[in-house]
């Protein structure tokens, strides 16, 4: 057995004294937060990156996602799906919208777009999608529906930072795109988020600056109930540096991808990440079906071997959101079918650029020996 524990990630650091270089402006400035000089530069940096018109930098993509909910003024029902991390249905509950559950497709894992327009009804305002392990959501029939229907659409990016839809920056469709930039993503500033919208909803930018920062409109004028959400300068110092570096990050991603995908390809029971057409991923995660009965080993018997050697795979998305304890009783999980049946059988394996190949090889043959 190894000792050393491999985890399901690993965050991304730049050498320290990068970092330390970036922060000593910050120490000559004494400017520590409330958008300042590093702040500024990460945005203009991400938008050139992303290739979006406009980024704003937020304390996490949580805060993202519930103040662009609140910008947008959005009311009623919001239809989503529950294949996510708690954020997304806790955002739209927390505006006091009800979430209504969409079921995702077997593919990709993303919204089930042919499912969406038996779900809007008089009090629908928008549909909140999310890009899942890197794949993307199918941007151009949801835009059609919405455009149909006069809803609005806010992606749910958390994982799909940087990726590119058919030479474009997927967070350049729908009204908002939602990008979380925690320590466990692809791109991390330590804790942080983003939103990136277009020219045309300038009026949403000036209402989600002003609600990071108190609802505060100038000096004498706070016409907004906002909350306090704005990145600091350390966190955006480390953005800086980690933007420098993110596409050899990615590349390094890519190569344990490849690795896991040549090990299993082809082993009866085992579904794996589809390569979906005209994206450049991010291979964020590496999620794997496990059919119990084709493969001889349940997802839960896997992750226990694993863990056995000190590998630590997550069940992700496991709970589905619509079953949380918090919403007991709530939704009816049988509205959700697919999006329940690979809850139960995902395991995302560990994947992050400076995971060794030989590593990556090993837990592959761990994962192939559970097989009967």
């Amino acid at each position: 057995m190894h000792e050393e524990e491999i985890l399901v990630t690993r965050p991304s650091m730049p050498p320290i004294e990068e970092y330390i270089e970036e922060l000593r402006d910050i120490w000559e400035s004494r400017w520590l937060t409330n958008m300042g000089a590093k702040h500024r530069e990460l945005q203009q940096r991400l938008e050139k990156y992303l290739t979006v018109q406009h980024v704003d930098l937020l304390t996490n993509g949580h805060m993202a996602l519930e103040l662009s909910m609140q910008a947008l003024r959005l009311t009623g029902e919001v239809i989503t799906t529950p294949f996510t991390f708690a954020s997304t249905t806790h955002a739209i509950v927390r505006n006091n919208l009800t979430p209504v559950f969409c079921d995702i497709n077997e593919n990709d894992y993303t919204i089930d777009v042919d499912k969406i327009e038996n779900l809007i009804t008089e009090r629908t305002s928008a549909i909140v999608p999310v890009h899942v392990y890197g794949n993307i959501c199918d941007v151009e029939r949801i835009q059609e529906i919405a455009d149909k229907h006069n809803l609005k659409v806010i992606y749910d990016a958390a994982h799909a930072f940087g990726v590119r839809y058919k030479g474009k920056g997927i967070c350049s469709f729908g009204d908002v795109s939602c990008l979380s930039f925690h320590a466990t993503k692809v791109f991390n500033t330590i804790e942080g988020g983003a939103v990136c919208f277009s020219e045309r909803n300038k009026d949403f930018g000036l209402d989600i600056y002003r609600l990071k920062n108190f609802g505060i409109r100038n000096e004498e004028c706070v016409d907004a109930v906002g909350a306090n959400a704005k990145m600091n300068e350390f966190c955006a110092a480390m953005g800086l540096c980690n933007l420098r570096h993110v596409d050899e990050e990615i590349k390094k991603r890519k190569k344990i991808a490849d690795i896991y995908r040549k090990a299993f390809e082809g082993t009866e029971g085992l579904k794996l990440n589809p390569i979906q057409k005209d994206v450049e991923t991010n291979d964020s995660y590496f999620p794997v079906i496990f059919n119990e009965g084709r493969f001889g080993a349940s997802r839960d018997a896997v992750r226990a071997k694993l863990a056995e050697n000190n590998i630590f795979a997550r069940r992700y998305f496991y709970p589905l959101t619509n079953t949380f304890e918090a919403f007991h009783g709530k939704y009816d999980t049988s509205k959700t079918p697919v999006a329940l049946k690979y809850s139960r059988e995902v395991l995302t394996l560990p994947i992050y650029a400076g995971l060794p190949p030989k590593e990556a090889a090993r837990i592959a043959d761990i994962v192939l020996s559970c097989k009967k």
